[in-house]
């Protein structure tokens, strides 16, 4: 049982751009090339995102006891992540994943930029924190089915909320590390490893 569909969802401000996006794609076309990838740019609505996300992956393998579908996620974009495996029973990364983003994304109402790009702008609207609440989904079904990779030393994210959220799942928890998991590279093998790519 191989993973032949892989989807990787960036986090809040970020894009297809951000390097560990660009280190899994390098390694998945390097080393997987039979390996569908997609990255998409998720617009700041999150229901318009996990509607363009379910549309996307909309005619992927799914069949029982074929692990043809798996998701990683970073930050937000393992609140969305989560989403997706719920739904689908598949396979998740969660790379410091957002826990309860409708709380936390509260406070960034308003302008905001790309990381990868500071002249790229968007609007975080007030109906997006009620739209990430209406996402929320209840305790995992299936927590075998996800890998998260959390750091003690995450300055965005309390590292407590994301091991207790994903309780019963396999967790890397690191001693410190930062939010933007500088040392990715020292995971990769891990996560390959857990993801069977095809």
């Amino acid at each position: 049982m191989r993973t032949t569909h892989l989807l990787y969802l960036h986090g809040f401000r970020s894009s297809p751009q951000s390097v560990k996006a660009q280190k899994m794609a390098a390694v998945v076309r390097q080393q997987h090339p039979a390996v569908r990838w997609w990255c998409p740019q998720l617009p700041p609505s999150p229901r318009l995102a996990l509607q363009q996300i379910m549309e996307g992956i909309a005619g992927w393998p799914r069949e029982p006891g074929f692990e043809g579908l798996a998701v990683v996620g970073s930050s937000l974009g393992g609140f969305y992540a989560t989403a997706v495996a719920e739904r689908h029973g598949c396979k998740a990364v969660l790379l410091n994943p957002a826990v309860d983003p409708a709380r936390d994304l509260a406070r960034h109402i308003g302008e905001q930029t790309v990381w990868q790009n500071p002249d790229e702008h968007f609007f975080f609207e007030p109906r997006f924190v009620d739209e990430l609440r209406a996402q929320q989904t209840g305790p995992l079904k299936a927590p075998n089915n996800y890998l998260a990779v959390i750091a003690k030393g995450d300055e965005v994210l309390d590292w407590r909320d994301m091991a207790a959220r994903y309780q019963g799942a396999q967790l890397r928890l690191l001693e410190g590390g930062d939010h933007a998991l500088s040392d990715f590279d020292r995971h990769l093998p891990a996560i390959l490893d857990f993801l069977r790519l095809a």
